[in-house]
C-alpha cells in the first residue's frame, strides 16, 4: 500500500511539473481610487442613464425583485434590482434605529411608464421640459437602481420639491446613504450637468465603494463617469486593455508573470 501511495505521489508531482503555466505580461500599475473590476463591469451598477446615454425602450433589468420596505400610502408593490433592494432594506432599518421613519415613494419604472409621465408633464407645462421628469430612456428608475424616499409628512403632499432637503430624514439620508451603496443622484449645485432639478429624495444605488467615492468628492454620476472613462483611456494608452488587467488580477496560481524591458527583452519571470 505504501509503495502504491509513493508511486501515486511521484506520478502526481510529475504531472504538476509538466502542467502548462499561463504566461501573462505584467500590466502597468492601476492608480484609480476604485478597483478596475468595478469599472470594467460598469453596466452592473454604475451605468449612466440621461439624455446623452439613453436606455433602450426594451431594457428591463433581469434581476428585479419586489421591495419589502415601507411604502408610501396609496402606492402599489414596487420592484428594484436585487442588490439595490437589499441595500435599501438595510438603509431603512438603520434609519429606524437612528429614530427616522422612511417611506418608499417610487422604485423601478418601465420605459412606457416614464414616457407617459414625461408627456403628461409636457402637457401641463405647455410643452416645456422643466427638468422635473426625466426623458424616456434617461431615467434612473428604468435602471432598477433608482429610488424616491420620503418621510411621512411628505408622502401626504401633492408633489415634491427641494424644501424636502430641510427635513431631518433627508439630511440623515444624505449623510449616510453611501454606507449602503446609494448616492444622492441629483445634487443642488449640479443641475447644469445633470439637466435635472435638485431632488433631495432621489437616491441611486451604485455599490458601496463607488458610492463612498462619489459622495466624498461630491460628484454627479455624469462627472464620475467622465472621470473614470478618462482614466481608463489614459491607462489603456499605455498598451494594456482593462480586460487584460482584469485577467491578470484573476490569474491562476500557476501563472507565469513575464515582464519586458524597453528593448523588448524579457527581464524576469515569476512562476506561481
Amino acid at each position: 500500500m505504501i509503495r502504491k501511495l509513493c508511486a501515486l505521489c511521484a506520478a502526481l508531482s510529475l504531472f504538476l511539473l509538466a502542467a502548462p503555466a499561463f504566461a501573462l505580461e505584467e500590466p502597468p500599475a492601476w492608480a484609480y481610487p476604485l478597483a478596475p473590476e468595478i469599472i470594467y463591469d460598469y453596466e452592473k451598477y454604475i451605468t449612466l442613464a440621461n439624455r446623452d446615454h439613453l436606455l433602450d425602450s426594451s431594457f428591463v433589468p433581469d434581476d428585479l425583485v419586489k421591495t419589502t420596505v415601507r411604502r408610501a400610502k396609496g402606492t402599489d408593490a414596487m420592484e428594484l434590482r436585487e442588490a439595490a433592494s437589499i441595500a435599501l432594506s438595510a438603509m431603512f432599518e438603520a434609519a429606524s434605529e437612528a429614530g427616522y421613519t422612511l417611506y418608499l415613494k417610487s422604485a423601478y419604472r418601465a420605459y412606457s411608464t416614464q414616457k407617459y409621465m414625461y408627456n403628461t408633464r409636457l402637457e401641463k407645462n405647455h410643452g416645456k421640459d422643466d427638468g422635473l421628469v426625466s426623458y424616456p430612456g434617461a431615467s434612473d428608475h428604468q435602471t432598477g437602481l433608482g429610488v424616491d424616499v420620503l418621510n411621512y409628512a411628505w408622502t401626504l403632499k401633492d408633489g415634491m420639491n427641494k424644501e424636502f432637503a430641510a427635513t431631518a430624514e433627508a439630511q440623515w439620508m444624505k449623510a449616510h446613504c453611501h454606507e449602503f451603496g446609494f448616492i444622492l443622484r441629483y445634487l443642488e449645485d449640479k443641475e447644469e450637468i445633470t439637466k435635472i432639478k435638485f431632488e433631495p429624495w432621489h437616491f441611486r444605488y451604485v455599490g458601496p465603494e463607488a458610492a463612498a467615492y462619489i459622495m466624498e468628492n461630491r460628484l454627479s454620476l455624469e462627472e464620475f463617469t467622465e472621470e473614470w472613462q478618462a482614466y481608463v483611456a489614459e491607462y489603456e494608452a499605455q498598451g494594456t486593455s482593462l480586460e487584460a488587467l482584469i485577467r491578470y488580477r484573476a490569474r491562476p496560481r500557476n501563472a507565469t508573470i513575464v515582464r519586458y524591458g524597453e528593448d523588448g527583452e524579457e527581464e524576469y519571470s515569476i512562476f506561481y
